[in-house]
């Protein structure tokens, strides 16, 4: 998970890339495992390492996970299924023929759903092309045509990036009550238990309590955690942060940020200070800025994003509860009206309901029966 985030674990490649130095260690070490298990049924417990049934399951155990993930995934997007989907699949197999009518109730579903104007008007000017240019006639074969599109919109520059960086630093924006801290917390939770070494920053000195509650993050997670008193100087949290991170050898390190609203000219400008002093310290680190949208915002995300962004040139989007909302077309506006790629969305409470954004996978969830 996170791949496109975070990459490989340094750790777990270290490991992987550990080997005997000669053949004569790997003979001894095999002669020092046999004696060890002499007592306690030794040569039955190798046996046993090696049971059909045990391989098996490991063999299976990554096709189950992705079940797993999908199941959350479609379940978190029942809202917009039985809501959006189901309307335009009503609206394309309840109608015996493709007049205008139905392109413009097409438009009304859409807009409702937070697809957006812009979008709206593309997908279905270029749904009525597609329509003339194929002759299509029966309104039922438009649906398959319309999912098609869905597809494209969200796998328009879409790329898995993995980072080979000894040192990650994720920089957290957003405006309050979307679910910053949480994300952080679950990000942690989760690049740990991919290997990772993790640091926190708790850069929101601002709002009253987030120091503690990323801290509560960082005890249950059991990461280390970098925080000043509240109403510190949040580039200076910052910039320790880095310093640690560095000296201490870590994977990734996550600074959280005071939310705002991307209309406060002077908390942003301080929001650009915090960047500046991370990309200044960074060295040879990979610096990213995450921005946390909430998806039951509606349209107000994108001006949100359209200010962060030009303030803090955001490289990825986290949309969460998208469970919350039965107006998921969001997620089409933030793709293709900003053209920044959404790496995370979140469709429930649970830590696994955290999930890379998969665009084939999302897709399916939305359609599925």
């Amino acid at each position: 998970m996170f791949k496109k985030l975070f990459g490989r674990s340094k750790k777990g490649e270290d490991e992987d890339q550990k080997q005997p130095q000669n053949q004569a260690e790997a003979e001894d070490e095999e002669v020092e495992k046999e004696e060890n298990n002499t007592d306690t049924g030794g040569v039955f417990n190798r046996l046993e390492t090696h049971n059909p049934d045990e391989l098996e399951d490991e063999d299976t155990s990554e096709t189950e996970d992705e079940g797993g993930f999908f199941s959350r995934l479609k379940d978190g997007l029942s809202k917009t299924r039985n809501s959006f989907v189901s309307q335009v699949q009503n609206l394309f197999t309840g109608r015996s023929s493709i007049d205008e009518e139905l392109y413009e109730e097409l438009e009304e579903i859409l807009i409702q759903a937070d697809v957006g104007v812009h979008t709206t008007m593309g997908l279905v000017d270029e749904l009525r092309t597609i329509a003339e240019e194929e002759g299509i006639k029966d309104p039922s074969k438009l649906h398959n045509v319309f999912k098609e599109q869905l597809e494209d919109i969200l796998d328009r520059g879409a790329d898995d990036v993995y980072d080979n960086h000894r040192l990650t630093i994720l920089m957290v924006v957003g405006v309050n009550g979307v679910g910053k801290t949480t994300t952080i917390g679950k990000i942690a939770l989760r690049a740990k238990q991919n290997s990772q070494d993790v640091l926190l920053a708790a850069g929101d000195t601002f709002r009253a309590g987030a120091i503690e509650q990323l801290e509560a993050w960082g005890t249950e997670v059991g990461v280390d955690i970098i925080s000043h008193e509240a109403g510190a100087d949040s580039a200076a949290v910052a910039y320790d942060a880095v310093q640690a991170a560095k000296a201490r050898d870590k994977d990734l390190l996550v600074v959280d940020t005071a939310g705002r609203l991307h209309t406060q000219d002077n908390l942003m400008e301080e929001l650009k200070k915090v960047h500046r002093i991370i990309d200044r310290e960074a060295e040879d680190a990979r610096v990213e800025v995450l921005l946390v949208l909430d998806a039951t915002t509606g349209q107000n995300a994108i001006s949100q994003a359209e200010m962060f962004d030009k303030a803090v040139d955001v490289d990825g989007i986290a949309l969460t509860k998208l469970d919350g909302t039965a107006k998921g077309g969001i997620i089409l506006a933030v793709k293709e009206e900003l053209g920044i790629p959404v790496k995370l969305i979140g469709v429930g409470e649970d830590v696994e309901d955290l999930q890379d954004f998969e665009p084939d996978a999302f897709i399916d969830a939305l359609f599925a029966e």
